[in-house]
């Protein structure tokens, strides 16, 4: 051990407060030769787990502590007026002297966040007079209690303080001595010596520090400043001294305090007195309560026993394929002693199956498993799919299997309180998450603070690409203008060096979405744990990887909203024809589903709904669901480049090859290409010789370029290959193959499971299309654009939205007798699901609604002046007395008059009585108004809605806009557009001029889905200025501007050409293309263009595309025919051409 050990220590984990992550600290105390040091957060564990792995990794002794805020007066009294700062609390440092000291800290931590959280978690004496055990305490820097009143020259207030923590602490309490240059550590110094001696505490050395090396002192006040919400350049705010809160060397810090040695001593016999040992790996499970009338209480009988019961259930016929793969997973589960947590697993599944709470087939690698099939955790036969179980359990990997369930979000909490109930509330916990500064937002971030222009802050953040796991080094080398922004000045230069340093720093802390952790006992003996303020949600201290490490039970529970939707589908089936659907047994190879999908017809189909998506969809043309499984798997970023060979190959226009015959079994499904991790294991299996443990580990190798450990599988596969009579060069081919498309590889597990999910909504639209988009509007209530999205869907399948109303409408789109379906009351804007409900919970009590005073009369608490103003503009009063402009002009008066009613109903007092005694007042009159125009209702419509619901300015247009536009027609807008079509209608112009005082507009168009700012600049405006005005409905082709964030919702466009929507299809179009795949080749196709050219002759000439059998287009103009481009022409040509792709050429 060094001479001098760093006790004062905080990590990025102590957020936006410290600059340094742990990586970097024990960088730098290995560049200055030391080899122990301490971490000490404030008032937090949240960096305990990783400090201690990663010292240890790197031959450093951990010295686990955190540096508390102990309250002046109690701890969960929420005042700052005692004591003698603003803040009401001390800083006091506690470190871990053993594993008892570690288990008290984590308990005091707990109560800081759960009891005492007032601005910061806050503990207090007498919690540390019951928790000090194995703990030792520091007075900490000028915040402390003892320090503090030393500075300010109170020595017997700090005689006292001290003689308090004596008191607590005995020996194991130390006097914090510090010198960063500030004239209060230099007043409170002599009084913190003088108090040390009279009272016989030892002194300590320590540096409080906030970042690894001097030169990041700048970017540490960059980050301090984004804490508060300030600019650098702020006179008044509270600032660090510069350039002395980092890791200074052993000499450094012997020269500074060289008059006390003892200090510098006492840091190395406090790391000596430190020895905390936390158990890395080692599991821990709770104990699964086996019932007792079983005929073992011994969990890996008791987990065979039900999973025979489960097999038999599974299959007609158990083969001894079946068989000997149960054995096996059993023996696997036995051997690394996890028959607990798959017991656990199945009982809160079979608790959700039993309480009508829908659980998806599977997710992850776990829908590979045979047990989990058994158990009823998955529900996809693993054996039918060829999934692989060392996929998901890796025998020679012992780690705590990995099971994430998805269920219907609106049960997902009651499995939770299930959960509690069965193991304890004191077990069960959500676990925290941090967020980060990516690479963008570092940029963002550090130029707000540096008060740097935004828009020129923005354009260098835009520079960055928007990939997954972008760093601001990888961006330097792929992008030269990001990587010579540091050129432009020395604002730049420092926005990238102090961006460098704060990337991927801790920047807050939140609950995971779906994580819960489950203890054997107490949590706090195991984890510290966390409240946000403002939350209820107790999670741990420590993230998920830390509950990991530690060997706990950590589980994902994900509300997964498209099995709500499959839910209320079937509800509604059943209530409207009474029929029991049950959606685990539909038949999964149906034709009509599958035509769907071949149509592209998969607006509300999980995973499916994407513009590019459905072209690809149209090309596969789908037959089973291998296809589904296996499009899901390539449509990301990176193996979708092979998606086109993909479509040749299943299309017969591409040969499908094998660089070995024995792959053919393998990869067939999937026509030769390497889709699926699992066929890279059954490859290393079958070609390479290798088991299928050993074949996982070769796939993780190659999926994190591991290349020595890759480099071994490459001996050990060629020569298994070898062995198998396969020739050297076609297995070093095969390797190298697997090592392109490893990283790529999509777990099949994952994707057949999914593709199940799919393939149900997608069964439900083709046999139920009303009862399945209405249960979607309901799951997509609050979403008006994505309400417009299922709209234009149903009215596209010829289902007819009837408009809300207040007498015949629900809280909650329904489908009637006519299959006809309601609009939702809930979804008119402002009105909400309590308005919706008490409307239709009056109807019930007292039939319909006759007039607006009635409507007003049922709760003033719920129907408010935006409420009912909203409910008459989207039409939904339209059935009661007077017209729809005499009721808006007369809400207040109707509102006052329900206010009279419910004052006098809660008296029971009134002027008149009716024949029964009840309240009864003379309702007024409606005030007289003109009726509203067409144009007025429609926009009126628009306000409280969100969209055009009954009918859209748009409507004239719309086959037009749909057969020219490539955006805004859809609820995605494909980002790789280089020239950009829509048509709309102008709702805003805003007027601008340029540097040189030309005039230019930013204009509001809105599309028949979502809407879109189009940049008409001077040049433009000039040509166009006379079109540009609110209501004019243009068509409008252009290029997608960079300016702003990327919303595919709202895209922004700079104008190339601008025309009205009047006759657009006859002004822009210039040919008809007909794009025909090689196998659609038919000399017949000419006879049907002729015949129909005849029938719609005009000026248009016809351009074919035809594909040759490599997969290369020919262009041929057709000079004998010219055509009509009309709706009914087009029409024409798609059904009779099927399988060709038909567009107007512009």
């Amino acid at each position: 051990m060094s001479d001098f050990v760093h006790l004062h220590n905080h990590t990025d984990y102590s957020l936006l407060d410290a600059a340094q992550s742990v990586n970097m600290m024990l960088n730098r105390v290995d560049d200055i030769g030391m080899d122990t040091i301490a971490v000490t957060e404030h008032g937090n564990l949240f960096s305990l787990i990783p400090f201690y792995k990663e010292s240890k990794k790197a031959g450093v002794k951990p010295i686990l502590g955190c540096e508390v805020y102990v309250a002046a007066g109690k701890h969960n009294e929420k005042t700052y007026e005692k004591g003698n700062n603003k803040w009401g609390y001390y800083h006091l440092v506690l470190l871990a002297q053993n594993n008892v000291g570690y288990k008290n800290l984590m308990k005091l931590t707990t109560i800081g966040y759960l009891d005492g959280f007032y601005y910061r978690p806050r503990i207090d004496k007498d919690l540390l007079r019951k928790y000090n055990e194995g703990l030792i305490a520091m007075s900490a820097c000028l915040a402390g209690e003892v320090t503090s009143f030393a500075a300010k020259g109170d020595y017997e207030a700090a005689k006292k303080a001290a003689l308090e923590h004596l008191e607590i602490f005995g020996d194991r309490y130390f006097i914090e001595l510090q010198n960063h240059g500030i004239k209060e550590e230099e007043a409170a110094r002599p009084l913190l010596i003088k108090l040390a001696k009279e009272l016989n505490i030892p002194l300590v050395a320590t540096n409080d520090n906030h970042y690894s090396v001097r030169e990041h002192s700048d970017a540490h006040d960059i980050l301090f400043c984004c804490g508060m919400g300030k600019f650098q350049t702020e006179a008044k705010r509270h600032k660090y001294e510069p350039e002395q809160f980092y890791i200074k060397s052993v000499d450094e810090m012997c020269n500074i305090f060289k008059d006390t040695p003892t200090a510098i001593e006492n840091t190395v016999r406090i790391a000596e007195m430190c020895n905390v040992d936390i158990e890395i790996g080692n599991i821990h499970l709770p104990n699964f309560p086996i019932p007792k009338d079983a005929t073992s209480q011994d969990p890996d009988i008791y987990l065979k026993q039900i999973c025979l019961q489960g097999l038999r259930q599974k299959y007609s016929k158990i083969t001894e394929l079946i068989e000997r793969r149960l054995e096996y997973e059993l023996n696997v589960i036995k051997k690394m002693g996890f028959a607990g947590y798959f017991l656990i697993t199945q009982d809160f599944v079979q608790y959700a199956k039993g309480n009508d709470i829908p659980v998806g087939p599977g997710r992850g690698s776990a829908v590979g498993s045979l047990v989990a099939y058994c158990l009823g955790i998955t529900n996809v036969d693993p054996i039918h799919y060829n999934l692989i179980f060392e996929r998901f359990l890796n025998p020679h990997r012992v780690t705590m299997p990995d099971i994430d369930i998805d269920f219907c979000i609106e049960g997902r909490e009651r499995v939770i309180k299930y959960i509690k109930h069965r193991y304890g509330e004191q077990n069960v916990a959500q676990i925290i998450t941090f967020g980060t500064m990516g690479a963008k937002s570092s940029i963002r971030d550090v130029g707000r603070v540096l008060g740097m222009d935004y828009s020129s802050v923005d354009q260098v953040a835009k520079m960055i690409p928007n990939e997954p796991k972008m760093t601001l080094e990888k961006a330097m080398k792929m992008n030269d203008d990001f990587k010579n922004v540091s050129n432009q000045s020395n604002m730049h230069k420092k926005l990238i060096d102090r961006s460098m340093v704060l990337e991927g720093m801790h920047r807050h802390a939140s609950t995971h979405a779906a994580g819960i952790v489950i203890t054997p006992n107490k949590l706090t003996e195991h984890v510290p744990l966390y409240k946000s303020a403002g939350s209820s949600d107790i999670a741990t201290q420590y993230d998920m990887v830390a509950l990991e490490d530690l060997g706990l039970l950590k589980m994902d529970f994900l509300g997964l909203r498209n099995l709500t939707v499959i839910k209320k589908t079937v509800n509604a089936i059943k209530k409207n024809y009474d029929k029991d659907i049950n959606i685990d047994k539909i038949d999964l190879n149906d034709d009509k589903v599958f035509g769907l999908f071949s149509k592209g017809d998969t607006t509300g189909i999980f995973q499916f709904e994407s513009n590019g998506m459905r072209e690809y969809l149209k090309q596969l043309k789908p037959n089973c669901i291998q296809d589904l499984i296996a499009m899901t798997s390539l449509y990301r970023p990176g193996p979708m480049k092979n998606i086109p060979e993909f479509l040749k190959r299943k299309n017969g226009t591409s040969p499908i090859k094998y660089l070995h015959p024995d792959m053919k079994e393998i990869l067939k499904e999937t026509y030769g290409i390497i889709v699926y991790q699992e066929q890279v294991m059954e490859i290393g299996l079958k070609i390479g010789g290798l088991s299928l443990p050993e074949s996982d580990e070769m796939r993780r190798a190659m999926g994190k370029k591991k290349k020595k450990l890759m480099a071994t599988f490459k001996i050990k596969f060629v020569d298994g290959a070898v062995k198998k009579n396969i020739d050297r060069k076609i297995a070093v081919e095969i390797f190298d193959l697997l090592e392109k498309f490893a990283e790529y590889g999509f777990n099949k597990s994952h994707s057949t499971a999914y593709s199940v999910i799919s393939y149900q909504t997608a069964w439900l639209k083709t046999y139920y299309p009303e009862e399945f988009l209405a249960s979607n509007m309901n799951s997509e209530n609050n979403d008006t654009d994505r309400l417009a999205v299922l709209i234009n869907d149903a009215k596209s399948h010829k289902i007819k939205i009837i408009p809300p109303c207040v007498n015949k409408s629900l809280p909650y789109f329904y489908v009637n007798k006519d299959k006809e379906i309601h609009y939702s009351l809930s979804a008119i804007k402002n009105v909400g699901i309590k308005s919706a409900e008490k409307i239709y919970e009056y109807r019930v009590a007292n039939s319909s609604f006759k007039d607006l005073f009635e409507l007003c009369s049922i709760d003033s608490k719920v129907n408010n002046k935006k409420v009912i103003e909203n409910l008459i503009l989207s039409g939904a009063c339209d059935s009661l007395h007077g017209t729809k402009s005499e009721n808006f002009k007369s809400v207040e008066i109707a509102l006052k008059y329900g206010q009279k009613i419910n004052k006098e109903k809660e008296s029971a007092q009134s002027s008149l009585f009716g024949k029964e005694g009840e309240a009864v007042m003379l309702r007024p009159n409606l005030l007289e108004s003109n009726d509203f125009s067409d144009d007025e209702l429609i926009k009126m419509e628009k306000e409280s809605i969100g969209f055009y619901l009954d009918s859209s300015p748009l409507d004239k247009f719309s086959d037009d806009i749909l057969e020219l536009s490539n955006t805004g027609i859809n609820e995605k807008i494909n980002k790789s557009h280089k020239i950009i079509r829509l048509g709309g209608i102008v709702k805003e112009v805003k007027n601008l001029y340029d540097k040189n005082n030309n005039q230019w507009a930013i204009v509001n168009l809105e599309c028949i889905n979502g809407s879109a700012e189009i940049f008409v600049f001077s040049n433009m405006y000039q040509k166009f200025s006379n079109l540009i005005f609110e209501d004019s409905k243009l068509f409008v082709i252009g290029k997608p501007s960079t300016r702003g964030e990327y919303d595919p919702n709202n895209p922004k466009v700079i104008a190339d050409k601008i025309f009205t929507l009047e006759n657009i299809r006859m002004n822009i179009a210039r040919t008809i293309n007909i794009k025909i795949p090689y196998d659609c080749r038919n000399p017949e196709i000419l006879n049907e263009i002729k015949n129909i050219s005849s029938d719609f002759s005009g000026n248009y000439p016809i351009i074919l595309y035809l594909e040759n059998s490599e997969g290369r287009y020919s262009k041929i103009k057709l000079t004998e025919s010219r055509i009509n481009p009309t709706i009914h022409c087009l029409a024409a040509l798609r059904k009779k051409l099927t399988g060709t792709t038909i567009k107007i050429g512009i």
